[in-house]
């Protein structure tokens, strides 16, 4: 499976993740979310940042199915699907993961008729084999 490679920028954000907290990059000077994560605020230009607390709800922006599996990790998971969610306190900011019926549930636990755009969702959180927490996506409706 791949797993997210952390850098200087993002690490908090996969920090805060491992405690199960969605948080995003915000500007400590003029308050805009950004992500992903840089060291300048592409708004102002300012170098001072903190992690602003998501509620971790958002709604399904895009999707995909992939079909045929195109790394060999996954060829076992068909029916597996990749999601785009728009977080409901920042429209702008999207996060990709995978919609599951439960924080550890495998990535082809959800039909994939299910799938919708504009379905409500909620940030939950997995620990990868590797150690790495991820966020994933629930139907706020189930």
């Amino acid at each position: 499976m791949l797993l997210p490679v952390p850098d200087d920028d993002g690490a908090p954000f996969w920090d805060y993740a491992a405690r199960g907290e969605l948080r995003v990059q915000s500007c400590a000077d003029c308050d805009e979310l950004r992500f992903p994560p840089r060291p300048c605020c592409p708004h102002c230009q300012s170098f001072a940042a903190r992690w602003q607390k998501m509620s971790g709800r958002g709604r399904i922006w895009s999707y995909v199915l992939p079909h045929p599996p195109l790394l060999p990790a996954y060829a076992a998971r068909p029916g597996y699907n990749a999601v785009v969610v728009e977080l409901a306190e920042a429209p702008r900011i999207r996060l990709v993961g995978n919609l599951v019926a439960a924080a550890d549930a495998p990535l082809n636990s959800v039909d994939p008729a299910r799938l919708r755009i504009g379905a409500p969702v909620k940030a939950a959180f997995h620990t990868l084999p590797g150690g790495v927490t991820v966020p994933r996506w629930l139907l706020e409706r189930p």
